[in-house]
């Protein structure tokens, strides 16, 4: 249970969102404080590219479906793992899809 703007908001053991409705800018950026991460533009381009993912395939991609997608979205450098990495060091597919409001992808540990 996470309380942000005086709301509180359920999550599991893992901190990902239990009711996707729950997901707004703000939860983004309080979880992404709890792990000391500030979120910049890149960041959001990530976090919006899989929000439209999952939108799009009822499912968040996991690392290597993120990477072999998201340069043609977003340019080539987002392909790339350690460019990912430095966005997210706690996993780019499992931290990037807690910001957003995603269940956990598939086949993250």
């Amino acid at each position: 249970m996470i309380n942000v703007n005086g709301k509180e908001i359920e999550t599991d053991a893992e901190g990902y969102l239990a009711d996707l409705s729950d997901w707004s800018e703000e939860v983004a950026e309080f979880l992404a404080a709890q792990d000391d991460l500030k979120l910049d533009e890149k960041c959001w381009q990530v976090i919006n590219w899989i929000r439209n993912y999952y939108a799009e395939n009822g499912t968040a991609p996991n690392l290597r479906v993120m990477t072999k997608l998201i340069g043609e979205d977003l340019g080539e450098e987002f392909s790339d793992k350690k460019f990912l990495f430095d966005l997210f060091p706690y996993g780019p597919a499992k931290q990037a899809a807690r910001y957003a409001g995603m269940p956990k992808p598939t086949g993250c540990v």
